[in-house]
């Protein structure tokens, strides 16, 4: 197995002394893991660091092994973290990403919506810019999973598109992170469930 592709860091696990297992998602092959020789180093463990944009090159000598992966830095995040509400919509929106798709499986459209939720965050002066977004994303990832949800369940917002007040933003968030509860968050990966009530809670009070 030989893979050479763009990808977005999503998790990040270290793996004994000095390597990380690495959870990254390509437009063509999915979402794919890797071992990285050294992703604890002062030198590699800023490139593995989740929403960042990197060139990955994934060899194992057979489909069952995990796979040994090297890293190059095409686009770094690491400035966004260092806000509270983008560090935490770049949290949930790694981490769901992570938990929910199997590997493997290619979701062109995930990882290009991502990418643009990533780049939506990354841009707008404010969270009002990027929040709807993050709620369409988790709209797409349910739809792509099997569990869209009925036009006629959803708010006017997310049916149609539009300037969107945060009333409007807060009901559409509410809608998909049930979904995603009952759906697909459920039994152990119910715990990254406290990345996205952190999120909401620190809309709530940048709003309030």
């Amino acid at each position: 197995m030989h893979l050479r592709a763009e990808a977005l860091i999503l998790a990040v696990r270290q793996h004994g002394e000095h390597g990380a297992v690495v959870r990254a998602l390509t437009a063509e092959h999915g979402l794919q893991p890797g071992y990285v020789r050294g992703g604890k180093s002062r030198r590699i463990r800023p490139i593995l660091q989740p929403a960042n944009l990197v060139l990955g090159e994934w060899r194992a000598r057979t489909d069952d092994q995990l796979a040994g992966l090297t890293v190059e830095l095409i686009h770094s995040r690491a400035p966004l973290y260092a806000e509270p509400l983008p560090a935490a919509a770049l949290e949930w929106v790694t981490v769901l990403t992570a938990t929910a798709l199997p590997e493997a499986q290619p979701y062109p459209r995930l990882y290009a919506a991502l990418d643009g939720v990533i780049g939506a965050i990354e841009a707008a002066p404010a969270a009002r810019g990027w929040a709807l977004a993050l709620a369409r994303y988790e709209l797409l990832l349910l739809a792509e999973l099997g569990y869209g949800l009925e036009l006629d369940d959803l708010p006017a917002i997310l049916r149609s598109g539009g300037e969107a007040g945060w009333s409007d933003i807060l009901a559409a968030l509410r809608i998909t992170g049930e979904a995603l509860e009952v759906d697909i968050l459920t039994d152990r990966r119910a715990d990254t469930l406290a990345a996205r009530a952190r999120l909401v809670e620190r809309l709530k009070r940048a709003v309030a």
